[in-house]
């Protein structure tokens, strides 16, 4: 698909790498929707970045785990824009659940994001992208997705249906619509990693380093306009998935 001109969201585009990944899209040419839930000031502040691209950019409040106000959110947009061409399912909770929980409401909150949130998403905007003909979805996972993370049972298991989502909703979409994944390594700390911690996840990888943001948006930008790929997924993460067997076979 060709960049220049289309309609783009990222949900969570307001900070972190959704916002890395938004102003990709607007550099290349695209008119972007920045959706947030709580970021309202960092969301505007991306939307002016992106407006100096020479592109439009409108910011939208909803909480994507919540189906109305995805609905209202898609309602919004389509009398801005007319509806969505390349659609980013970025928006993540990256909390705890050890098991057994003690209090189920964390499980739901994080599935709910991660699961439920993309659904909803890709049912209110793929009929609009099936009615043009064409249209690009891209889902943002990370290595849980084949690994279970200890203490992170509910973003593991969200990451893996999320993967599972995006190859049933590659095959329900086709051929009009290309769905794909893309699963980040280290590229961005979160807040409460030390330079230690920093440094010991340096180390997992085989390029012994951390990548960028701009990794992450390289690849979403290969993907929206590489027209024979859907059903897959790139795997942007240092080679942290194959680092342990440096030192070690079996």
């Amino acid at each position: 698909m060709e960049i220049k001109d289309k309609v783009a969201l990222v949900t969570g585009g307001a900070h972190r790498v959704g916002r890395v990944m938004m102003l990709a899209l607007a550099k290349a040419g695209a008119n972007v929707v920045i959706n947030y839930r709580s970021s309202r000031e960092e969301a505007e502040r991306t939307a002016e970045e992106a407006r100096a691209y020479g592109v439009e950019a409108m910011t939208v409040q909803a909480d994507v785990a919540h189906y109305d106000q995805v609905k209202r959110m898609a309602e919004e947009v389509r009398q801005k824009f007319g509806g969505v061409d390349i659609l980013i399912n970025s928006a993540s909770i990256f909390q705890k659940t050890p098991f057994p929980l003690e209090d189920v409401e964390l499980w739901h909150q994080v599935t709910a994001i991660q699961i439920d949130g993309p659904f909803y998403c890709a049912n209110v905007f793929a009929p609009d992208m099936l009615k043009r003909g064409e249209g690009v979805i891209i889902n943002i996972v990370d290595l849980s997705a084949w690994e279970p993370w200890p203490n992170f049972a509910a973003h593991s298991v969200g990451k893996a249906a999320l993967l599972a989502l995006t190859r049933q909703l590659a095959l329900e979409l086709a051929p009009a619509v290309r769905v794909n994944a893309i699963a980040p390594g280290p590229v961005l700390p979160p807040p409460d990693y030390d330079d230690a911690k920093i440094a010991r996840t340096a180390k997992k990888t085989l390029l012994q380093r951390w990548g960028s943001p701009e990794d992450i948006s390289h690849a979403v930008l290969f993907l929206v306009e590489s027209n024979y790929i859907t059903g897959d997924t790139i795997i942007v993460d240092g080679g942290e998935r194959f680092a342990h067997r440096r030192t070690e076979e079996g």
